[in-house]
């Protein structure tokens, strides 16, 4: 960690350190400290035992504070607090507040245990605490020492230990902690921690008794701590708000590439309310138990019928006409139906975005069924590993992310332990079900699926007995019509989604225009570009990177294609080892990026955005250490030289604001007429990228006539690491739709991420920028605006073709209403045999699929058959044999010679720590300069980590270029961190030998 976080670290210790030394476990924690010196963790300890724990940990903090210790001693604080299990302390430090309705929640908790400590010391302490552990509240330590002292003192001083180390724990502790005593069987415990009336003689079996949920006894906490204390009672603004934003809830990550599984605990926040016929919008997060029911319209009811028939079906609704909705209460009525047989019944919900997780639980699935059912939220941000299985076996409900349910079924299918089989549910739901094609983690499961099925029909035939499959469930706003040119061929692109889903039918309903919440919609229109010098100036450069590498392109400059030329030819240029075409390439791609942004946003973004790449670009060239220089070539050397001579010009013409672009014009115009027409005025712009997102934003920000008219922004942009610009964490995207919300902000500059399926507040202003995709998104977007009166834009230069191809979409979205009609209507015997025959192809397609890569045979070749070359300067860097894989994702090489061919830059887009590992700094070529991936920190071993993105693969004559590493079919050795570690203490040894 810099010397720059450190300093930060010194900041946050100061301004919480009165909440930091209720939360310290000093003792353990200073046997971790190695940066303090033995006299000061003396003195802290000898303060310990004179004024307690808290004075002890004020005199740690301090400590810290004033003493000057060596550089990255804030990581180690870091580390150390989680080594110790003080997850909540490592929130503050880390500058990861938690949220101040959470705050006073915890803060009440602990009172409460506080005021109840002479009833509670009476516990069972060794069973309570043994329970405790198992449900992550106590380290194993902590199970040692309040074991030790309830042997050596007595079963009060071990639940005396246990309590004041309970309460050092993050929010959410408490309701675990009640499900401790309810595992213990400490009834009465339980029932005065909730505050409910205590019945002498009257046995609280499990059996006969209806036990309230953990979230309820939560609530019960807040209304007997503000009884008994008249502080809390004051402040009962701060307690009154739905508890359920202090219980946690578990879940599961798993990376899109292997599957790796860890549980987080993650409070709620709260809700706005919204109205209830709103159907998929948010309300609050635990209504009254007499809005706990779910009552469906007319038109829902209609089309859910099916499903409550049993029947696999494809629900396509509008966006904001409650189809998620229908679908929890499809699940509810499934369970309960289930329950009337004497069946298990298992539901997951899968989804397509982590951000749908915990909206789906809050907003629907775990708001309304949490109270009768075990709910469960599975998804990305986690650190607490657990077995998906144990997740499964232990819940109802299962809402999670579509990748990790197949890596699970993944891990079955080669015969692993921690796997899980699709005949463990008993039904499916698949939100955004249009995503179901080739490539999608949707269709790979559901070909896992229909394979099942049809061996089922054959094991049938042989009377023996089927294996279950679940039922299915599709939710979709548009399956759109996949590009089709005709009528028919759009009724093939929805037959075809219905046979990957095995739908019985696809079920709509044609809302009439006073039903319908659909925005008015116009078209705005900027004047073209009369002068564009900025732009003629880019376009002068790129030819004579044209001349130079002798490159002819087919395409004009600053379109999509010629982005696709460049990036093709780069590819090629790599596998030739052409180093001259192929860092000609890779400059073409930003010249062209800088000509799409001078037509949409600022010059002086553009301009911006190539400095700062030419400017990344010479830093890597630079001498990174006293070992040797980096080669420069010729050409980089004539690309760095035409930039600088262009460089003055480019400056001068993008001060000259006549020649901007009139999209902006144009698209402030909209804004201000939006925000001055409109009592309450909250809107949607989404652009194609995400550097347009945030220049857009930022001359927002900076325009003072925006500000003048209530106008409050912000960027919302994908978590991906696939561009120039640094993704938005999902923390992040969390904080940034929440006060989107709470009308903190007003107006969202969001790229796609933010079209489909996310749960944004009402909105009645939606614009989409220079921006035409399909229909699928056209509608989405225009979904966003769910709002009475809302106007959906469409903003575009005259002669782009950006409206006409607009005007294609609203044909293909006839289209599709109709195909969907039609497909209605169809004869059963006609339906079932196109279903069937899509089917049958599609399982046949994917057995060639898999023999094809049998045959290649690459999985059953060594590692050592392929070798990687830097993609940019073609030298030889290490064969696979060297390779190995941290947590079946990160690929290592840790190889002594491999550690000569690279220096480490430092990495000026730190990421957060995650797991075992954090990233350190940048891997680049000795000899060239070029990225060949990140340092990580693995378990105290530094680790240079490799992405395969920036190295061409030699496999026997043949040479290919990766993305990533899941498409390179070859299986990799786990890492042996025990031998590595070995040596690692060796090399430690023989240097402290060889110091005087």
């Amino acid at each position: 960690m810099s010397s720059d976080q450190d300093v930060e670290t010194r900041h946050i210790l100061e301004c919480f350190k009165d909440r930091l030394k209720r939360i310290i476990l000093v003792e353990p924690l200073l046997d971790l400290l190695h940066f303090l010196e033995p006299d000061q963790k003396d003195r802290i300890r000898a303060k310990g035992r004179a004024d307690g724990d808290i004075s002890a940990a004020t005199l740690l903090i301090d400590e810290i504070i004033k003493t000057q210790c060596e550089k990255g001693w804030s990581r180690a604080l870091v580390t150390a607090l989680e080594t110790v299990g003080c997850t909540n302390a490592v929130n503050y430090v880390s500058n990861s507040l938690p949220d101040p309705t959470e705050e006073a929640e915890h803060d009440s908790c602990v009172r409460l245990i506080d005021l109840m400590k002479l009833t509670l010391l009476n516990m069972k302490t060794r069973d309570v605490c043994t329970q405790c552990v198992s449900l992550g509240l106590l380290t194993q330590e902590d199970h040692e020492n309040i074991m030790k002292a309830t042997e050596n003192h007595g079963n009060i001083n071990g639940a005396r230990v246990l309590l004041k180390r309970l309460v050092k724990n993050e929010t959410g502790w408490f309701s675990k902690f009640l499900q401790a005593l309810e595992d213990t069987e400490h009834h009465e415990l339980m029932r005065e921690l909730r505050g409910e009336p205590c019945n002498e003689g009257e046995p609280m079996a499990v059996e006969t008794h209806e036990i309230r949920t953990v979230e309820e006894g939560e609530q019960m906490c807040l209304a007997a701590t503000k009884e008994t204390d008249p502080v809390l009672s004051a402040n009962s603004s701060l307690l009154s708000e739905d508890l359920d934003s202090s219980v946690d809830s578990s879940g599961l990550c798993a990376s899109a590439e292997n599957g790796d599984v860890d549980m987080y605990k993650e409070g709620e926040e709260e809700e706005e309310e919204e109205e209830e016929e709103e159907g998929d919008l948010t309300e609050d997060d635990d209504p009254p138990a007499s809005k706990r029911e779910i009552e469906l319209r007319d038109y829902q009811m209609e089309v859910a019928r099916p499903a409550l028939e049993e029947k696999n079906i494809i629900i396509c609704l509008p966006t904001g006409s409650g189809k998620t909705r229908v679908a929890v209460y499809i699940t509810k009525e499934h369970l309960e139906r289930k329950k009337q047989m004497g069946e298990a019944g298992k539901v997951v919900v899968l989804v397509n975005k982590v951000p749908l997780v915990e909206q789906h639980y809050k907003a629907e699935f775990g708001r309304f069924l949490k109270h009768h059912y075990s709910v469960e939220r599975v998804s990305g941000a986690s650190q607490l590993k657990i077995t998906f299985p144990q997740i499964i076996e232990q819940n109802d409900i299962i809402i999670c992310t579509a990748q990790i349910l197949e890596n699970s079924l993944a891990k079955a299918k080669n015969g692993e332990e921690d796997g899980i089989k699709l005949s463990q549910f008993t039904l499916m739901v698949i939100d955004e079900c249009h995503h179901t094609k080739k490539g999608n983690a949707y269709n790979h499961i559901m070909i896992r699926y229909l394979k099942q099925k049809h061996k089922n029909q054959l094991l049938k035939k042989q009377d023996k007995c089927p294996v279950a499959i679940p039922q299915i469930l599709g939710l979709t706003a548009s399956p759109g019509v996949g590009g089709a040119m005709s009528q028919q061929m759009a009724e093939q692109h929805i037959l075809q989604i219905c046979a990957n889903l095995d739908a019985f039918t696809i079920k709509t309903k044609t809302f009439d225009e006073e039903e319908a919440k659909t925005p008015f919609k116009r078209i705005a229109r900027a004047e073209e570009r009369k002068q564009d010098p900025f732009g003629d100036v880019i376009k002068k450069i790129m030819d004579e990177i044209h001349t130079h590498a002798d490159l002819l392109p087919l395409c004009e400059p600053g379109t999509q294609n010629y982005e696709q030329w460049a990036v093709q030819k780069e590819q090629n240029a790599a596998k030739e080892e052409n180093q001259k075409v192929r860092v000609c390439a890779e400059h073409l791609r930003h010249y062209n990026e800088a000509l799409h942004q001078s037509n949409t946003i600022r010059m002086s973004d553009a301009f911006s955005f190539l400095d700062k790449y030419h400017n990344e670009e010479l830093k890597t060239k630079s001498s990174p250490d006293e070992d040797g220089a980096v080669t420069i070539t010729d050409t980089e050397r004539f690309l760095f030289t035409l930039f600088k001579d262009k460089k003055a010009k480019l400056q001068e013409l993008m001060g000259k604001p006549e020649y901007e672009n009139n999209n902006l014009a144009q698209l402030k115009t909209n804004i201000l007429k939006e925000f001055t027409t409109r009592e309450k005025a909250r809107g949607i712009i989404f652009t194609r990228t995400r550097v347009s997102a945030i220049a857009l934003c930022q001359w927002i920000q900076e325009n003072p006539k925006f500000a003048e008219v209530g106008v409050s922004a912000s960027y919302l942009i994908g978590g991906g690491d696939q561009s120039v610009v640094k993704p938005m964490t999902a923390a992040e995207q969390k904080d940034v739709l929440q006060r989107f919300r709470k009308g903190e902000i007003n107006l969202l500059i969001a790229t796609t991420v933010a079209e489909e399926g996310l749960d944004i507040a009402e909105c009645n202003v939606v614009i989409r920028y220079c921006l035409v995709t399909n229909e699928v998104a056209m509608i989405q977007a225009r979904g966003r605006g769910r709002a009475e009166d809302s106007s959906y834009t469409l903003v575009a230069e005259t002669g782009s073709g950006v409206a006409e191809r607009e005007s294609v979409n609203e044909y293909r979205e006839k289209m599709m209403s109709k195909a969907i009609a039609k497909i209605c209507k169809m004869n059963r015997a006609d339906y079932e045999k196109k279903i069937r025959e899509f089917q049958i192809q599609a399982i046949m397609e994917e057995r060639v699929k898999i023999k094809k890569k049998q045959q290649k045979g690459m999985m059953k070749e060594s590692p050592s058959k392929i070798s990687l070359s830097c993609r940019q300067c073609s030298v030889f860097v290490c064969s696979g044999e060297h390779i190995e894989i941290i947590e079946r994702m990160h690929h290592v090489n840790v190889t002594e010679q491999f550690g000569k061919l690279f220096t480490v830059r430092e990495n000026t887009s730190l990421q957060e720590r995650l797991l075992d590992y954090e990233t350190n700094g940048v891997l680049a070529c000795k000899n060239c300069g070029q990225q060949w991936g990140s340092m990580m920190l693995y378990k105290s071993i530094e680790c240079p980590c490799l992405h395969i993105k920036n190295f061409v693969v030699t496999c026997g004559s043949k040479k290919k270029t990766f993305s990533k590493w899941s498409e390179l079919p070859i299986s990799f050795p786990a890492f042996d961190y025990t031998q590595h570690a070995d040596l690692f203490v060796e090399d430690s040894e023989e240097d402290d030998m060889d110091s005087p």
